[in-house]
């Protein structure tokens, strides 16, 4: 028979780990001050729509490991920066499979990040005081978009050869502003050493940089309120360590379809490039502009890519009503969605106009 001694003793067991654990917890919080992380977060933020974001951010800290784990084999040097791609691909310890990851990881973080925008779009989200945060967002994804150019370009095959040659072509046409794409900047190092160190330097830090930034705001400002649900409603709420375990799941989710793509369609590395011929067709999220230059000459490109994404940036300042909900902003969804129809009718005729390249 237990004792009243033995008892005492057992509950002390029981609450010594705990209390442990709770004075290390306690101890990295008065440093590091984590427990600023535990906000509350409203219930309808807890769902896939609203975990976009997040997933856009698991997809950016995959390019980082990935990146960094790649470059270890990377020579940006024109004359043998393909086959150090292949080197990755057939030598390198998993390196095939992180240069997949990093490949399917850019586009997943591309289209989540458009996907993320559209629902903060659709929600009124970007709404005082929430505009900064929102230009902040379109920043990301314009870098997002870059990343990828450069990406592209790094390969240094037929078709980053040629994404190349249309840049110059694009920097050219703005004269001095578009002197840092061109070889006239510093005529002893390539071009490509150049894009390398945006690609791997630049971005990335901006990017990082910005979404510390964003995450801050998101706290200052607290999670939209949604606007379906009335601001008397009494919605339940919960801290945002909760709000990040449930993206966390979707997280995984993300990195199981990352890896399978990696392993079932892995990215392909093309011939090393010949200057005169342009035979190759450029990457998916490439195709809403890629035509314009075939319809309308070079000049038309940077004048669409422009257009785009001023307009994207000035989304706050030209959807300035209080009103949230997507279905009493008809005209600011249709313009949205007249875009949205005019970009994938173009990637349409692309497709089956140029399916194997000009």
């Amino acid at each position: 028979m237990s004792t009243r001694a033995d008892v005492e003793r057992a509950d002390e067991a029981v609450e010594r780990p705990t209390s442990r654990w709770r004075r290390a917890v306690d101890a990295v919080d008065e440093r590091m001050g984590l427990k600023a992380l535990a906000y509350e977060v409203p219930e309808h933020a807890n769902n896939l729509a609203w975990s976009l974001g997040a997933l856009t951010a698991i997809s950016f800290f995959t390019l980082l490991v990935t990146g960094i784990y790649i470059a270890q084999w990377y020579n940006p040097m024109p004359e043998v920066a393909n086959q150090s791609v292949r080197t990755i691909m057939t030598s390198a310890p998993l390196g095939a499979l992180a240069r997949g990851l990093h490949y399917w990881a850019a586009q997943a973080m591309y289209v989540l990040a458009l996907l993320h925008m559209v629902r903060v779009f659709l929600h009124g989200s970007f709404k005082r005081p929430r505009e900064g945060n929102w230009i902040i967002g379109a920043s990301m994804l314009l870098l997002t978009f870059l990343a990828i150019f450069t990406g592209t370009v790094l390969k240094w095959d037929q078709e980053g050869f040629e994404a190349l040659s249309h840049n110059l072509d694009v920097a050219e046409l703005v004269g001095g502003l578009g002197v840092w794409f061109t070889g006239d900047l510093a005529p002893e190092l390539p071009v490509v050493l150049r894009l390398y160190t945006a690609h791997a330097v630049i971005i990335p830090g901006l990017l990082l940089a910005l979404f510390v930034l964003h995450a801050l705001l998101v706290k200052r400002h607290k999670i939209s309120p949604h606007p379906a649900i009335p601001a008397t409603a009494n919605e339940s709420a919960a801290p945002f360590t909760h709000h990040l375990k449930r993206a966390g799941a979707y997280g995984l989710v993300l990195i199981g379809v990352l890896t399978a793509l990696s392993v079932l369609v892995p990215p392909i590395i093309g011939p090393t490039p010949v200057e005169g011929i342009e035979t190759t067709r450029p990457l998916w999220l490439f195709w809403w502009f890629f035509p314009f230059e075939q319809w309308f000459g070079v000049a038309s490109v940077g004048i669409v890519m422009g257009a785009v994404f001023l307009l994207l940036f000035l989304v706050p300042f030209l959807d300035r009503s209080t009103r949230r909900s997507w279905r009493e902003r008809k005209l600011a969804v249709a313009v949205l969605a007249l875009i949205a129809l005019g970009m994938l009718a173009i990637s349409i005729y692309v497709w089956i106009n140029n399916a194997r390249g000009h």
